[in-house]
């Protein structure tokens, strides 16, 4: 598909965005467009990195929905008693 274009299409894609952009909006597109694909390799290189757990092991949200629910503990102390 993209076998027939030349630097002719090129300068005039690059033109074009320019005009959409402006000169003043493309650092802050490029930065925003790198910083995202760093992003998004450190991601996958930290997916690579992590087990998956086997299918037949139960996953860690139906064991702690089962488990007994824990008391809350408030924070605020008790009222005096008027006795």
């Amino acid at each position: 598909m993209l076998n027939n274009l030349t630097g002719w299409h090129a300068v005039l894609i690059l033109v074009v965005i320019l005009l959409l952009f402006g000169a003043g909006k493309l650092p802050a597109l490029a930065k925003s467009a790198g910083q995202s694909a760093r992003i998004l390799k450190s991601e996958l290189r930290e997916g690579a990195t992590m087990p998956t757990p086997a299918p037949d092991a139960p996953s860690t949200a139906t064991a702690e929905s089962s488990a007994e629910p824990q008391p809350r503990v408030s924070s605020t102390p008790p009222p005096p008693s008027t006795a």
